[in-house]
């Protein structure tokens, strides 16, 4: 699977039984307008699904949580289906690099802010949905009163500590979630409901290592991916909120879409977990410690929580300047993947990817000074961090990592 982990021992293979489909969670209210009728007429013609399934739609609040790659189709196919009230919780802004999968944005959204860029584009596809914007990071000291508001909740974010929140809040909430994740060609859906079926920790009881897997911005994704996950994640809100077929609470589909091929795992909720009910520090219990210049001498040898010691791309262009010259030696580490080095490199660096020092197949001298790069400055503090912990006391990360490097001291060279 895509998000690599301890995965519970409550999954087991597909079964030919399903569960029962579960009630529709929004009642009908009302009647339909001619232009809604014209608008859904292609839903309305459905046998087993009809006015009536129309109608909840209408009624239902769906928090979206992200306008990025998973966020993107699904705000376009909710607002397209009908549903009444969209949330959208995103603080980011809109970049380049978002264009080739996130498709609800634009050239024209360029340093626009996500949400407010979605919400543009859900009122050109059905101008009856009302938007409300929530243009704030989900954290733990917020999501329960922005879930409270709504009926249906779908996480389409990249990070264990936000899954995990989004998990919790909902479970406490007693509300649904959709899941999906992407990472390259592979993609996940799943429906989580305490009290109705397992949650996301039935799958996941506890977060893979810090690092280990990597997000889209360091792992890549196939932009097409986001479509064909996203698209089945409102297929799973649609179900939840009508009561029509049967919804994959219980069940993780997984795709592949070199093989084009997509397999069922059954999840089990595990008795011996408690309920659900108060959230924690997420960054915590995902050991996601933050870099910091400031470094605890009794902490060189210690767990991988230790702090990291940095420089920036600056002193780094004057170290790599007395090496030319003589006064200086270390070695400069770009711990990317082949794929990034052949996009954009630091004249110098020696490629050794992140997973091969991890694994113990590239051995890092800890007689000399190294120095560790990667493209954002997250891969490298792991890197240093497990050097550090082996005893390596003369390794630093560059902070910013190569984006930084070419936005101070090379700005004519790529960026990704």
């Amino acid at each position: 699977m895509t998000v690599s982990g301890s995965l519970a021992s409550a999954v087991a293979p597909p079964s030919a039984d399903s569960p029962a489909g579960l009630p529709p969670l929004v009642e009908p209210v009302g009647t339909l307008s001619q232009e809604e009728a014209e608008r859904y007429s292609r839903h309305l013609i459905i046998p087993g699904f009809g006015i009536e399934a129309q109608l909840r739609l209408r009624q239902a609040r769906v928090l979206v949580i992200g306008a990025g790659g998973l966020g993107s189709p699904t705000l376009l196919y909710l607002a397209a289906a009908g549903v009444g009230t969209l949330g959208i919780v995103d603080d980011d802004d809109v970049e380049l690099s978002n264009l080739q999968r996130q498709v609800i944005h634009g050239m024209a959204d360029l340093g626009r802010s996500k949400a407010e860029s979605a919400r543009l584009s859900v009122a050109e596809v059905n101008p009856l949905v009302e938007v409300v914007l929530h243009q704030e990071r989900l954290e733990r000291a917020n999501a329960l009163d922005l879930f409270s508001g709504y009926d249906l909740i779908i996480d389409g974010t990249d990070n264990f500590a936000t899954r995990y929140l989004v998990n919790d809040a909902a479970a406490i909430l007693g509300k649904p979630y959709v899941w999906g994740s992407i990472l390259r060609f592979d993609g996940q859906v799943s429906v989580f409901w305490q009290g109705h079926g397992p949650t996301y920790r039935d799958l996941f009881p506890e977060p893979p290592p810090a690092g280990s897997v990597p997000s889209c911005a360091e792992g890549g994704v196939l932009g097409v991916l986001c479509a064909q996950i996203g698209s089945v994640m409102v297929n799973e809100a649609i179900k939840l909120i009508t009561g029509v077929g049967t919804t994959l609470l219980g069940r993780v589909l997984v795709f592949d879409a070199l093989a084009m091929s997509w397999r069922e795992l059954r999840v089990r909720p595990d008795p011996s977990i408690p309920p659900i009910t108060e959230l924690v520090d997420y960054e915590q219990f995902c050991g996601l410690p933050s870099a910091t210049r400031t470094v605890d001498p009794d902490a060189a040898a210690g767990p991988d929580t230790a702090a990291v010691p940095v420089v920036s791309v600056d002193e780094l262009a004057g170290l790599l300047a007395a090496r030319s010259e003589g006064r200086a030696d270390f070695d400069l580490l770009d711990v990317r993947s082949p794929e990034e080095h052949a996009i954009v490199s630091i004249d110098g660096a020696v490629l050794v990817p992140k997973g091969t020092i991890l694994d113990g197949e590239t051995v890092v001298d800890p007689a000399r000074t190294a120095y560790v790069h990667c493209k954002s400055g997250v891969r490298s503090a792991e890197v240093v961090r497990f050097l550090r912990s082996r005893g390596h006391t003369e390794v630093h990360s560059v902070e910013g990592g190569i984006t930084e490097w070419v936005r101070r001291i090379e700005p004519d060279k790529l960026t990704y």
